[in-house]
């Protein structure tokens, strides 16, 4: 069946994008749970939004010593000396950057839940402003410096922008097939292994056409291990499941 533009009707009255990729990663896993040799696993990931963490500062008790104050006490009763704090050389009134993430994670099992493999499906928010770009970017290339393949899936029509180009020029290797913004919506998986004391940088990639069907990526679990990522596959069944024709 041909890709279908989920952000343009009639598909995008029927079904939203966000739900589309809700639902792909998902559908991903289950297709790998038949190809994926026993000691590995996937699972998939949504992220939304700024995700805030609780410093563990917070959760300690109203009687704990304040930082940058330090209290005792003598023979005169209790002295307290503070730090006065210079005036900061930024002081700008915004909200902590937005991350958005539909991904799909390999683990090997057999290495404590080694990250092996990540499939990252792009949104319309990796490539609405520059420094979305970027953290999309060097998320992508830091996963690679660390051996761990990549694959990068992007539909998002009404963004041109090519974030694969973008991560091959990152990395000074850029893929003479691809710019910065043609194609627009692509498919490509990266590894960077290490043999010996020589590491070796290879890419697939494959412009997409709204009509026609998708690729089969390879997906490499270990330097000499590999499966193949049928993305015709996984899209379909999540089209099916949300009612797209």
């Amino acid at each position: 069946m041909p890709l279908r533009n989920h952000f343009r009707p009639p598909v995008s009255k029927k079904s939203s994008w966000e739900g589309f990729h809700a639902m792909w990663p998902a559908s991903i896993v289950q297709h790998l749970r038949k190809l994926l040799p026993p000691g590995f696993t996937a699972e998939p990931r949504v992220r939304l939004g700024t995700v805030m963490e609780i410093d563990i500062g917070a959760l300690e008790g109203d009687d704990a010593p304040s930082p940058g104050v330090w209290s005792g006490n003598g023979p005169g009763g209790v002295a307290t000396a503070t730090w006065a704090v210079a005036e900061p050389v930024v002081a700008v009134d915004t909200d902590p950057p937005e991350e958005y993430e539909y991904e799909v994670r390999i683990f090997d099992v057999e290495r404590e839940r080694q990250l092996v493999a990540a499939i990252e499906l792009v949104s319309p928010a990796n490539k609405d402003r520059s420094d979305s770009r970027e953290a999309f970017v060097n998320k992508c290339a830091a996963l690679l410096r660390t051996g761990i393949a990549v694959s990068v899936v992007d539909l998002v029509t009404i963004r041109q922008f090519n974030l694969y180009a973008q991560l091959m020029q990152l990395i000074r290797h850029p893929d003479p097939t691809m710019t910065l913004n043609e194609p627009p919506i692509y498919a490509a998986s990266c590894r960077w292994p290490t043999k010996g004391s020589r590491a070796r940088l290879e890419a697939w990639s494959h412009a997409l056409v709204v009509g026609e069907p998708l690729p089969t990526l390879p997906l490499w679990l270990r330097p000499d291990l590999v499966v193949s990522l049928n993305l015709e596959q996984s899209y379909e069944q999540a089209c099916q499941d949300l009612w797209i024709e």
